[in-house]
């Protein structure tokens, strides 16, 4: 259940920009947790291996869309406690 409502943030992009803004602004996140979200979106656009090469239209950037939404879930994973209830990302029993 939590994977559904947290893909459904990460597709939501009006939503995850500002998260992502207090992520890295954030005091309560550790500069080793920021360097590595930067580190998976830089080696990301750095080394863009395609299992689909994106020449193949819709298709070709399912795989794309497949890492990005991988390293958006890292990214809330690593969040405090206190930025996940701020965007109702915080897990309910």
């Amino acid at each position: 259940m939590k994977f559904w409502k947290r893909l459904k943030f990460v597709l939501n992009v009006r939503r995850s920009f500002p998260f992502l803004m207090d992520f890295f602004l954030s005091k309560e996140v550790a500069i080793s947790k920021k360097m590595i979200s930067v580190l998976l979106v830089a080696g990301y656009f750095f080394f863009p291996f395609d299992l689909i090469p994106d020449f193949f239209s819709f298709i070709g950037v399912v795989d794309d869309i497949t890492v990005l939404t991988f390293i958006l879930q890292q990214i809330v994973k690593m969040a405090p406690e206190s930025l996940k209830e701020k965007y109702n990302l915080k897990n309910k029993p």
